[in-house]
This record gives C-alpha cells, structure tokens and sequence, in this order.
C-alpha cells in the first residue's frame, strides 16, 4: 500500500492539519489559544512540517518534500522523471485540501461566532500584509529560495550526512526560521499545495459567513515558490552543491 503518491498525500494533510490548525487555535474567536500571536503560528507550522516529513517517509515516500516547489527543484535536478513529478504534485495539493477540509470540521462552532471573513481565509490560505502583486511575488520568491537553497546545502556532501531522521528536524527548523524572519510580508506560503490546496477547501467547505476565496491573488503563492525553487537549483548546481 505504501507508495511516494500515498506518502506525500498523507505527508501534506498532516502539514496543513498542524499548519492551519495552529492558525485557526490562535485567531477563531472562543478558541483558548486567541491571541496567542505569530510565534505560536510558526511554531505550529514548524513543527507540521517535521511531521508531516515523517509520515510521508514513512508511508512510502523517501524524499518526502510535501511541496511542489522542493518537487520541482529537484526534477529540475534528475531526482524525478516528469510525469512522477506531476503525480507527485497533485498527490501533495490534494493532501493539502484534504488537511484544509478537515480544519473546517474541527472547528465547526468557531467559524459561526468569528465574523472577520480576512481571519476565516487566513485559516486556510496566505494573503499579503500589503497587497502589491509585484512586491509579494518577489518575497515569495526570496522565502522559497532560501527555503530550497539551504535544503539543498544541509543535505550536500561538504556538510556531511545527518544521522536517520534528524534530517527532518533541521528542515522544521529551517521552515520556524523562515516564519521568524520573512513570513510577515506575504504570511511565507514557500509551498504551492500548502496554500492552493487549502484555499480550495475554503471555497469547498460549507463555512458560514466565509466570503472570497481571494482567487486574484491565488497565483502569487503558487507561481512565487516555484520560480523560487527554480532558482535555488540553479544557483546550488552553479557552486556544485548539488
């Protein structure tokens, strides 16, 4: 039963579970985690994206990347053929509404009593502290560089190989990282399925008072990470990290 498809679903749904649900904890109104702000967020993104690493290892998928943007950069780089890189893409998008949808049902209760429709989408997608299509395509870009870029350099051979399993862990942190230092401007999307995947679940689920899905600025979060991860291979391969 275990294959790279089952395992980055899988992987994907447990990200977006831990991911939007910490964001749903902090922000829905009566949760006892209102107010607990943006170290609580990135906390709990960090540590979705260790987990859902390990469930995508171990239900089949050994490079685990549960982003289309990692997937990408690392067909770009022979690890994958095209079409097992586009079947692994879907695989993670669809874990990605998957793990949104079940964040609607948690939280039934929540949604009724939180009227603010921008918090109910942030639950689910990434939107821009201040809309610029230009300038958050370009933080998307720069996050998801480093974010690929510094995936690439752990995993060479001048730093040396991690012990199994530990490998995960810095990844994690890497993502708390990120959140620290660049996800203000645009909310750090760095993955494609993380916010497209979801945002469909918020148009899907049946979530009262909900609003737009804000699909004029879906692309920037999708589009962005990519030509990021596209350009994290390219520079890591020019210094023969990779």
């Amino acid at each position: 039963m275990a294959t790279p498809y089952l395992g980055e679903f899988l992987g994907t749904a447990v990200l977006i579970i831990f991911g939007n649900g910490v964001v749903a904890n902090s922000l829905l109104k009566f949760s006892k985690a209102e107010g607990s702000g943006w170290f609580n967020i990135i906390t709990g993104w960090m540590i979705g994206v260790g987990m859902g690493v390990y469930v995508a290892m171990a239900c089949g998928a050994p490079q685990a990347d549960i982003n289309p943007a990692v997937t990408f950069a690392k067909l770009l780089n022979g690890v994958y053929a095209t079409p097992e890189a586009i079947m692994i893409m879907i695989a993670q998008i669809a874990g990605g509404f998957v793990g949104g949808c079940i964040t609607y049902l948690f939280f039934r209760g929540h949604w009724e009593v939180t009227e603010d429709q921008g918090i109910k989408l942030g639950v689910f997608c990434t939107g821009p502290a201040i809309r610029n299509y230009g300038q958050n395509l370009l933080c998307e870009i720069i996050a998801t560089f480093m974010l690929v870029f510094v995936i690439f350099a752990m995993f060479s051979k001048p730093v040396g190989g991690m012990a199994p399993g530990f490998g995960p862990f810095m990844v994690a942190v890497l993502v708390w990282g990120l959140g620290s230092s660049l996800g203000g401007t645009t909310g750090y999307a760095l993955n494609p399925a993380r916010d497209l995947g979801p945002r469909l679940a918020h148009a899907f689920c049946p979530i009262p008072g909900k609003g737009s899905s804000d699909w004029a600025y879906s692309w920037v979060p999708v589009v962005g990470p990519f030509i990021g991860g596209g350009l994290a291979f390219v520079v890591a391969k020019s210094l023969s990290i990779i």
